[in-house]
């Protein structure tokens, strides 16, 4: 197989030849944001809201875009066609890019851009089905997380801490008990009503891509979503549990810390919504 080529700052390189300098802002200080888009059958999934995010959190740290949103749509598809890739997704980060180090904003500094490919199977029904377990973790991150910054050290030690506990994933706990998110994903639980419940959009957590198509699955299925906070307890007591992202799109969970999630088994419901979200995912590769 040859060597996979990646997009760094308007040129296509060999992955292995695709260096930064050791001052760019990114290295420095995590001066940076990152996104990365699920392709499935060689198309870009859910496209314009990733795009949308990156628009966000680079306004929020004030880094103009290094090339504008129809060049990096461009570049995306151009680096699809060079690694021939099929089933995985494209890593995008942006930092403010490459000036002598100081805390301070440099000026008439252009961002840096780096675009990654990745061949990833896409999920059979069978594993997609399969249901994980997760611990949780006092949440020590900073107080911006709605902002995709590159600073994930904080995510890096709780999900090494889940892989020590056997676990997948590790959900975050506020100083007041509740959960806020995982590592790389966003929480949900069902309650015994059959309403789904997931954390309500603040900057304690990221506006997950995969949560967001998923409230409008969950609106066409007539289930009711309720936005709000709830704690480990309540979820580890609720009827089923589950995860979103976009490489997972809906994960079941079925045990938290050292607690058994209803049956044990992917619930009905969390089965019900995957495999309206596949089927989301599908129509959307079958249009693009």
């Amino acid at each position: 197989m040859s060597e996979p080529i990646t997009f760094l700052n308007g040129e296509y390189v060999p992955h292995s030849k695709a260096f930064v300098h050791v001052e760019d802002r990114g290295f420095l200080f995590a001066d940076g944001i990152y996104d990365f888009v699920l392709v499935h059958r060689g198309r870009l999934i859910n496209e314009e809201a990733h795009l949308d995010r990156i628009h966000y959190s680079l306004g929020e740290l004030e880094i103009a875009w290094p090339l504008s949103r129809d060049e990096l749509k461009a570049a995306l598809r151009e680096v699809i066609r060079r690694n021939d890739l099929v089933e995985g997704y494209v890593y995008i980060e942006m930092t403010r890019g490459v000036a002598p180090r100081d805390h301070a904003f440099p000026k008439d500094v252009k961002g840096t851009v780096v675009i990654i490919a990745r061949h990833a199977p896409y999920p059979s029904d069978s594993v997609a089905r399969q249901g994980v377990k997760v611990i949780t973790t006092p949440d020590l991150r900073w107080k911006r997380c709605d902002i995709k910054s590159v600073a994930l050290l904080p995510n890096v030690l709780a999900r090494q801490r889940a892989i020590r506990a056997g676990a997948s994933e590790a959900w975050m706990i506020d100083d007041e008990g509740f959960v806020t998110e995982g590592c790389a994903c966003n929480a949900w639980i069902v309650t015994d009503a059959g309403h789904v419940v997931t954390r309500y959009l603040d900057r304690a957590i990221l506006s997950g891509i995969t949560r967001r198509m998923l409230t409008e699955v969950l609106a066409k299925e007539g289930v009711r979503l309720e936005e709000r906070k709830f704690t480990v307890a309540e979820a580890q007591s609720a009827r089923e549990a589950f995860l979103t992202n976009t490489p997972l799109h809906i994960k079941p969970v079925i045990q938290i810390d050292d607690r058994v999630v209803g049956t044990g088994e992917a619930g009905p419901l969390t089965l019900k919504i995957l495999a309206s979200y596949r089927a989301f995912v599908a129509a959307q590769a079958n249009q693009a």
